[in-house]
């Protein structure tokens, strides 16, 4: 009896990257001349996941938000895995933003790659589970696994896909 092998799919950005990220743009933004004498903020919520940006004007936020980006991007950080929200106005002409990075697999996109699977006729030995928000992937074969990652790679599901975990 051939015992099955499997690997984990899984999202998510390295909450310490996105840390050290913050706070180059941070200094970014306090030496940058465009940015002098403003009472712009980033600042980070770890255990949301959320970065809250604080700009005095549209302008400035778009700024901040090329700022921050640019050094997420530099740092690994996924760039399918943010979600920036919309401009909120706040007192004045100040506006507010929030960024959310995505840590983990939607049920609903997890179901879509299941169902993706499920449905491709060159993985009949191939077995799809989700477990909370990661979705473990099992069969026989090495080779029908390494098929897969290669499927879901050239597949567009919105979020960056991690494979791991793999197993004998």
């Amino acid at each position: 009896m051939a015992s099955n092998s499997s690997f984990d799919i899984s999202t998510g950005a390295d909450l310490q990257e996105v840390d050290n990220a913050v706070n180059q743009a941070l200094k970014e933004i306090q030496q940058r001349y465009d940015f002098k004498g403003t009472h712009c903020t980033i600042e980070f919520d770890r255990e949301k996941a959320v970065i809250r940006l604080h700009a005095d004007d549209e302008f400035r936020m778009r700024s901040l938000l090329d700022v921050l980006n640019g050094r997420l991007i530099k740092r690994g950080v996924p760039a399918r895995n943010l979600t920036t929200g919309d401009f909120e106005p706040a007192t004045g002409t100040s506006v507010r933003c929030t960024v959310t990075l995505t840590q983990g697999i939607e049920s609903d996109i997890a179901k879509r790659i299941t169902r993706a699977l499920k449905d491709n006729k060159e993985f009949r030995k191939v077995t799809a589970s989700i477990q909370g928000d990661e979705i473990r992937v099992s069969s026989p074969s090495k080779d029908e696994l390494q098929a897969v990652i290669a499927f879901l790679r050239a597949g567009d599901y919105g979020i960056e896909l991690k494979f791991g975990n793999f197993r004998s």
